[in-house]
């Protein structure tokens, strides 16, 4: 059975989900095209784009239109020996600073000079690196275009919530995404879709696949700063090539390329990972994959997992039946979130986003769908249909194990930093062991 600061924290987090789950219901939003992303109760983390625990994280806003935004999640294993070296002689100068004060202050007692009375070669270096990453005074990594960098597998990862709340940015999200970055030896983009019921179903879906297509189009533009010239128009638009920094921007002196994906994001080895409601996007963004096919190149998606998935139906499964008051989201705040997430005409259990085996659910054959490892609980609802859709998978020869934990409940891995179960960091391991085999360069070396 699960511990008592799990029942307890369970008790409360129902009662709160439910709340906020009513008030959205009573206050009935308009509809809202940019939509949010995090709401504003909601405990985030700040981001870090330096390696203080082994992981340095940014955020992207990548849609104009909308607030959808990512999170980089870049483990410190992606540095070469020179880069790591270089920090660890960094790290023991500002010991010795700290331990020095007086060296500190006539390190920086100099003369600062106006910009009008420098010369023309130093305005030009300081309008250079009022650009970004070359100014020292920037504190976060940045990757050196001189140097070739390790080029790690790319796992987009979307959070749960019930469709309502999380956040790619929330503090357990971030917690967990810093674990399977370090421990999956990945780049974690945590993708921050749009929230019900501001952007009703199929908003989030289509975030999903909107993240992919600007992995695509983020590897392209990165092979795109090794052939560019200075100066080159690309569909009416002028981009122009920096010579400090390699990258290409557009006329308004933006990058439009990522600099941490470009030096270490290899997209041809991308793993999608979708928690509780998130497993219902990664299902549907590895479809929409399966049928674009090589129009993704060179993004290639080889493997999916999905973490305790928001899968229900019409026909209820005998855990659907036994386990209905389960801990965190039992059945009936489940049917709260669904009837803010679907459009009230289209409302329904056994609606295409709910139910991965509907009748009506469209898309390519199950055969082609990508290996699926499937992550349930054992005091968990939705456990039998996440477990049915793995068993169908089966019988068309895709690689789906399941992984079923003792004493688990919804959310026990992604809420580890509240909850500290120690099935959380056995899942991790678990996760990793399974999507090496298809992520690693050196073939199917591992087994489960």
């Amino acid at each position: 059975m699960p511990s008592v600061a799990v029942k307890l924290y369970s008790v409360f987090f129902k009662l709160l989900l439910k709340h906020r789950l009513q008030n959205l219901i009573s206050a009935s939003p308009d509809a809202d095209p940019f939509g949010v992303s995090t709401r504003p109760d909601e405990s985030v983390a700040a981001a870090n784009p330096s390696f203080t625990d082994g992981v340095a994280t940014k955020d992207i806003h990548i849609d104009p239109m909308t607030s959808l935004s990512v999170r980089i999640f870049l483990p410190e294993s992606a540095l070469s020996p020179s880069d790591l070296r270089r920090r660890g002689d960094d790290d023991d100068d500002s010991h010795s600073h700290r331990h020095n004060p007086r060296s500190d202050r006539r390190r920086h007692s100099h003369v600062i000079i106006p910009l009008n009375q420098t010369s023309p070669e130093r305005r030009n270096e300081s309008r250079r690196r009022s650009y970004g990453c070359s100014d020292e005074s920037y504190g976060g990594y940045a990757p050196s275009p001189k140097r070739s960098s390790r080029k790690l597998p790319v796992m987009l990862q979307f959070h749960g919530g019930g469709w309502v709340a999380g956040g790619c940015d929330s503090a357990a999200n971030d917690f967990f995404c810093r674990r399977i970055a370090k421990v999956c030896d990945v780049i974690v983009l945590a993708v921050g879709y749009r929230l019900a019921p501001e952007n009703r179903y199929p908003a989030a879906f289509e975030d999903g696949v909107k993240v992919l297509n600007w992995l695509g189009k983020q590897a392209n533009l990165a092979d795109c700063c090794k052939s560019l010239g200075n100066n080159r128009h690309v569909n009416g638009v002028e981009l122009k090539k920096l010579n400090v920094q390699g990258h290409i921007v557009d006329a308004f002196g933006a990058s439009m390329v990522e600099p941490w994906l470009a030096a270490h994001a290899d997209p041809s080895r991308c793993v999608l990972l979708g928690v509780s409601c998130g497993g219902n996007i990664a299902d549907y963004v590895a479809r929409k994959a399966v049928e674009a096919g090589k129009l993704l190149e060179p993004v290639k998606v080889v493997a999916q997992v999905l973490m305790y998935p928001f899968f229900t139906g019409n026909n209820p499964t005998q855990s659907e039946i036994k386990l209905a008051n389960s801990y965190f989201y039992d059945k009936s705040v489940s049917a709260l979130a669904w009837k803010l997430f679907l459009p009230e005409k289209e409302f329904d259990f056994d609606h295409p986003a709910a139910n991965p085996l509907a009748h009506n659910r469209s898309g390519p054959p199950l055969k082609l769908m990508p290996p699926t490892l499937t992550v349930v609980a054992e005091h968990d609802w939705m456990k039998d249909r996440a477990i049915a859709y793995a068993e169908e998978l089966r019988k068309v020869n895709v690689d789906s194990p399941v992984l079923e934990y003792k004493d688990a409940v919804h959310e026990f891995a992604t809420l580890d930093m509240l909850l500290r179960t120690p099935q959380a960091q056995a899942c991790a391991e678990d996760i990793a062991i399974w999507v090496k085999k298809y992520i690693s360069l050196r073939g199917h070396e591992f087994s489960y």
